[in-house]
């Protein structure tokens, strides 16, 4: 799906906006093995192709006040995919506090849970009323099992994205290439004419 909207659609950026501060490393490792692996020079038959979707992460509630003025109301080119999480480790309670500021006093009683839910919610429903797209991926519990499949969708994903873009997503070179020229300046032993290549 996010092959075809970034092919199909011209939505390149793909947002992945964690709801619970467990999932956020989770948003990082997907901007890490999606860029790595899909953000090509070369495509399998050697043709300059320099394709990629460009993988952006943030965290709900936190981002969302930062970040979704521009994702709803900015240019047509994102697509999002939301980590939702059903069950929290820890329920935390608001105190009933200010009785008297309506603005405030209507949540004493009850929790942060609920609070995120209603901005994850909120926020995705904004995105749809303006038309833009999303997905949700729900753990129902945050756990190691719930962890795992997602760690090994992303891996599958990323593989069958790897053949869509014709493109081989097991290796890096830009990034190596990279290290070389790092091995050259800093006087590894083998490495020294790639700092040449630069001028140092």
């Amino acid at each position: 799906m996010l092959y075809l909207f970034d092919s199909e659609r011209k939505k390149p950026i793909q947002v992945m906006m964690a709801y619970a501060n467990s999932l956020y490393l989770l948003a990082d490792w997907f901007r890490q093995i999606w860029a790595e692996s899909l953000g090509k020079a070369v495509d399998l038959d050697g043709q300059k192709v320099n394709v990629g979707p460009t993988p952006v992460k943030a965290l709900g509630t936190t981002d969302q006040h930062s970040q979704v003025q521009l994702y709803i109301e900015g240019p047509f080119d994102k697509v999002f995919v939301f980590l939702e999480a059903k069950k929290f480790r820890t329920e935390l309670p608001l105190p009933r506090l200010y009785d008297d500021v309506s603005s405030l006093n209507y949540l004493g009683g009850q929790t942060i849970n609920k609070l995120m839910a209603a901005e994850f919610t909120a926020t995705r429903e904004a995105l749809s009323r303006q038309e833009r797209p999303s997905l949700t991926i729900t753990f129902p519990e945050l756990n190691a099992h719930g962890v795992g499949e997602f760690c090994m969708l992303i891996e599958i994903a990323t593989t069958i994205a790897g053949a869509l873009y014709h493109v081989n997503p097991f290796d890096q070179p830009g990034v190596e290439h990279g290290k070389l020229l790092t091995y050259g300046l800093m006087g590894r032993k083998g490495y020294e004419d790639k700092a040449k290549t630069i001028g140092v």
